[in-house]
């Protein structure tokens, strides 16, 4: 049918139509209308607000609408509702100061609204979606600030550019008992802490690379940075330290890919007695954890940024980041939270 809004006129006809007793059908033909846009107008009348006309109709006797069609009430109100721009949520000073200081703080809209309950659980009024914040940002936010505050939200997935001239892999001297397949089930299950999935996350070509563990139960992260080459006994040293780090309690196993880095992964194993697992060729999906996080470290390292001046108080800093952030597939608990959780569990 013509036409995309109902006219005050068509409106009016609606009204004395409707008043006259007629049905949906031909109310609809006499405005040219379809039957559904009159059905939808008949039963909007009396939802708009508490100001809408309530008295009963001729066609209140199980056959109607209870409700009397006031046209210039409705056109009023549709009008309305038509005007543009609408009021926002964030047009409240405290909720838009929140949500701006966290979105410094790096969380996602996601996590704010998720998390604006739990820390202020007696303010209404501090609520919002998470849409209401990307609308905020993208339409009404502007200049600097917008600049800003769009520079915290995460990486967008682009299209992968064919990999060529990558790093070697070779076998590795895997056998059977360090297959992905030979690991504990407990591993599977991520009930018990201290099972890692590792890789590298590499800079620009030659630019340095950092390493990064996640622990699979809690996403616990740690990073370590490899500013200059990451041979395999460059990398066997800097994971040492990092799981030195640790209690023995958060040093069960480590799965990796196949990337010549771990060619010592023999002699890593007899220094700190962790296995490592090694997946099958091709199958980064039998490490999502890992794969996930290095996406969310992309936001401070992009592809092809330089990591050779990179140091340990950086790599710190950015997993501090991470494991105060909360996330959604822990319910809203950080990582940092989960992980002491579930130590403390296995303790008692």
């Amino acid at each position: 049918m013509p036409g995309v809004r109902l006219t005050a006129n068509q409106r009016l006809v609606i009204e004395r139509a409707y008043l006259a007793g007629l049905d949906q059908v031909t109310i609809a033909a006499l405005v040219d209308k379809h039957p559904s846009t009159i059905s939808r107008e008949l039963r909007r009348a009396g939802s708009f607000g508490t100001a809408s006309p309530r008295r009963r109709t001729a066609r209140a006797g199980g056959c109607g609408y209870r409700r009397k069609y006031s046209a210039k009430w409705s056109q009023r109100e549709a009008a309305r509702k038509a005007r543009r721009p609408k009021a926002r949520r964030l047009d409240h000073a405290p909720l838009r100061a929140k949500v701006w200081e966290l979105l410094r703080a790096n969380w996602s809209p996601e996590q704010i609204a998720a998390m604006l309950p739990v820390l202020f659980p007696r303010d209404l009024r501090m609520r919002v979606s998470h849409e209401t914040i990307y609308q905020s940002l993208f339409v009404q936010t502007k200049g600097e600030l917008k600049r800003e505050l769009t520079a915290h939200l995460r990486t967008q997935r682009q299209r992968r550019k064919a990999q060529t001239g990558g790093a070697k892999r070779s076998t590795l001297g895997i056998t059977d008992d360090i297959r992905i397949s030979a690991r504990p089930a407990e591993v599977e299950d991520r009930a018990v802490p201290g099972h890692w999935e590792g890789d590298l996350l590499l800079g620009g070509t030659g630019k340095g690379a950092v390493l990064t563990l996640v622990e699979r139960s809690s996403r616990f992260v740690l990073l370590a940075p490899l500013p200059g080459r990451h041979t395999a006994e460059i990398a066997r040293m800097k994971l040492s330290e990092m799981i030195a780090t640790l209690p023995l309690e958060l040093r069960k196993s480590i799965t990796w890919d196949r990337g010549t880095e771990m060619a010592q992964h023999a002699r890593f194993k007899t220094e700190t007695g962790v296995p490592i697992y090694f997946c099958d060729p091709q199958s980064p999906w039998q490490r999502g954890t890992n794969e996930n996080t290095n996406g969310l470290l992309r936001q401070y390292w992009p592809k092809g940024a330089d990591l050779r001046d990179l140091t340990d108080t950086d790599c710190d800093a950015v997993a501090l980041n991470l494991n105060t952030r909360p996330r959604k597939t822990l319910e809203w608990q950080t990582p940092g939270q989960a992980l002491n959780k579930r130590l403390v569990a296995t303790t008692v």
